[in-house]
Formats: C-alpha cells, sequence, structure tokens
C-alpha cells in the first residue's frame, strides 16, 4: 500500500493479517512498525500508537514504532571496547551515542521480500549500510522480518552479518496502549525481574545494579502501572524510564489492559528490558488517535543491556566479521 512520501521517496506500507482479522502494518521507511490491529466489536484497534504521515514520526525525539540499530540504548561518550581496542561511535545525544546514533536503522529506507506458509505470512525488510553512512565499524547487511502467525504472535527477527568485528543489539521501540483511551496507567505490568540498573545523570548506567524488591520498580508479580507512576512524581522523570535486568530468557514481561483484558506477552533471549512510559509526551504530537501526553503509551524495548562493554556482567554484543548473528522479539497477543 502506498502510505505517503518523505523526502522524495515513495513510503509503502505492507500490511500483513492472520486467519483472525490481527494484522500488522510495516512502513519501508525506518521499518517502522505502524500499527498492530486486533478486532473489536465496533471494527478495530491499534495496540500500538502511530502517526499517519511519515514526517510526523521524525519530527520528535520519541522513536515511535521505529526500528533502533546498530545499538540500542546509550553509550557512554560513544566509546566502546571492540577487541581491546576503543572504538568511537558518533554521538546522537550530547556526547552520547543513542539509539544507534545519528543514522540509525530507523533513518533508512528498505527493500523487502514477502513470504507466507500454512501459519504465518512475514515480510523481511533488508539492506546494506555502509560504515560510512553509520559510523559503526564494517558494512552490514541487515534483515528485519517481521512474521505474524495464526497463534497471533507478532515476532520481529534482526539479522546482521558483517565484513569487520562490529556492534549488533537491535530492538524495536513500539509504544503499546492496549486500551480505548489516551493512557496506559490502567495497564498491569510483569517483568521477570528482581535488579535495574542505576544511571547517572545522562542516564547511562553507572555498572551498579539495584533491588527491586518493595521499589517503584517491582513488577516481579503483576503491577498496576499508575502504582509506580505515583510513586515516582516526586522524581524529575515522574515515571519510569529503566532498565531492567532479566533474571532468565523466554518470557520476559507481560502487559494486560484491565479494562478491555488485551493482553501481550514478550519473548526474548537477551537480558535487558527498557521500559518507558513517555513522561516526556506531550500534545505538540499528533498521534493517530489524538494529542500525544505523557502516559500515552509504554516502550518495552527487550535488547542487550546497554554500553555493555563497559560493564562486566552485561553481556555481549559484539559481531565478529563475516558471521550472522540474529536476535527474536516476540509479541504473543491475546484477551483474557
Amino acid at each position: 500500500i502506498q502510505f505517503d512520501q518523505y523526502q522524495g521517496h515513495n513510503v509503502e506500507k505492507i500490511r500483513l493479517t492472520n486467519d483472525h482479522s490481527v494484522s500488522v502494518g510495516v512502513l519501508t521507511m525506518g521499518a517502522i512498525l505502524n500499527e498492530f490491529l486486533v478486532p473489536t466489536t465496533n471494527g478495530a484497534k491499534n495496540l500500538i500508537l502511530s502517526f499517519d504521515h511519515t514526517a510526523k514520526y521524525f519530527d520528535n525525539l520519541f522513536y515511535v514504532g521505529m526500528s533502533i540499530g546498530r545499538t540500542a540504548g546509550r553509550i557512554k561518550n560513544g566509546d566502546m571496547l571492540l577487541n581491546g581496542k576503543s572504538v568511537h561511535l558518533p554521538s546522537s545525544e550530547g556526547d552520547n551515542n543513542h539509539q544507534g546514533g545519528p543514522h540509525g536503522f530507523y533513518s533508512y529506507m528498505w527493500n523487502y521480500r514477502l513470504h507466507k506458509d500454512s501459519d504465518a505470512v512475514s515480510v523481511t525488510l533488508f539492506r546494506k549500510i555502509q560504515s560510512t553512512e553509520d559510523g559503526y565499524p564494517g558494512n552490514i547487511d541487515v534483515e528485519i522480518t517481521f512474521k505474524l502467525s495464526n497463534d497471533n504472535e507478532v515476532s520481529i527477527t534482526y539479522s546482521g552479518k558483517s565484513d569487520q568485528d562490529t556492534f549488533f543489539n537491535p530492538t524495536c521501540h513500539a509504544y503499546f496502549n492496549l486500551s480505548e483511551t489516551p493512557s496506559i496507567l490502567n495497564h498491569q505490568l510483569l517483568i521477570n525481574s528482581t535488579q535495574y540498573l542505576e544511571v547517572d545523570d545522562q542516564k547511562i548506567p553507572t555498572g551498579t545494579l539495584l533491588d527491586t524488591t518493595n521499589t517503584a520498580f517491582d513488577f516481579s508479580r503483576p503491577r498496576l502501572l499508575q502504582d509506580s507512576i505515583d510513586q515516582l512524581q516526586f522524581t524529575s522523570e515522574k515515571g519510569l524510564d529503566d532498565i531492567f535486568k532479566l533474571n532468565q530468557p523466554g518470557k520476559i514481561a507481560q502487559l494486560q489492559d484491565l479494562d478491555s483484558k488485551d493482553q501481550i506477552e514478550i519473548y526474548s533471549e537477551r537480558n535487558g528490558l527498557v521500559v518507558y512510559t513517555a513522561n516526556a509526551m506531550d500534545d505538540s504530537l499528533h498521534l493517530n488517535d489524538g494529542k500525544g501526553a505523557p502516559y500515552r503509551g509504554v516502550a518495552l524495548e527487550a535488547q542487550t543491556l546497554p554500553d555493555t562493554h563497559n560493564h562486566d556482567g552485561f553481556g555481549d554484543v559484539s559481531l565478529p566479521a563475516n558471521t550472522e548473528k540474529s536476535y527474536t522479539i516476540t509479541y504473543k497477543y491475546s484477551r483474557k
């Protein structure tokens, strides 16, 4: 489907639909997840925040629905160790590298191919990103496959293969709102985590892990987001913008709207989850379903813990030359 034009490019929306009338829409610009539609009694509702024009995705700092890479999160001063040597990555937030830098995955037009089998439909967006384009070591072939199954699972698989040793820690920056109201305060969140990362005033991890028990960050049992956000009103953030260290791979989180009973389960093999409750969103955003406001949605970004190479035990985001690595994030929809 022709979506619109952006900077002289024709932007297409690829829509995948399963046998239960669940569908997803993906834009060729930025590999943006534009729709996650589920049927309702009076039509359908979009479980994620979205815009009706490509330009609107890029006139704010919220990365709504965007594909993030080569690396997610913040890297202090853009400096990472690779094979014992310091590599400097381009800065995009002060001196720090944020969400892949100024020329991350979200900034490109992507080619695509479609695939269908007996129980799923998928689209693979693909592109070679040159080192001269994004400032990372090596030229990398990237594929991002969005797959929708008849089990109402949306999986996103990121694959990368580079001609030099490089870094690879991609994610999806979709904001979920499972309700039919402009707020996620009546959503319950469960995270398979008992620790979150201490960060400095630039939101860079210090390397210290903090215990979530009996704090605003304790989602070890399903907890109302309103409760956590109320506890955080004394902070400058006034909500969640935090990095959780996951206990184990598999089902890492569950989000449920208590009104509609719509629910998303998230699966990942990596060790981190960033949770952001859109605290800074304001009415300058003209979303498809109304103006922006704090707590309009919640971003749940599965990834390897950010700033990894600067902290022991955070994991490994290196991608050896001529070796393909793939990471999958799965969102399973149900109505309880």
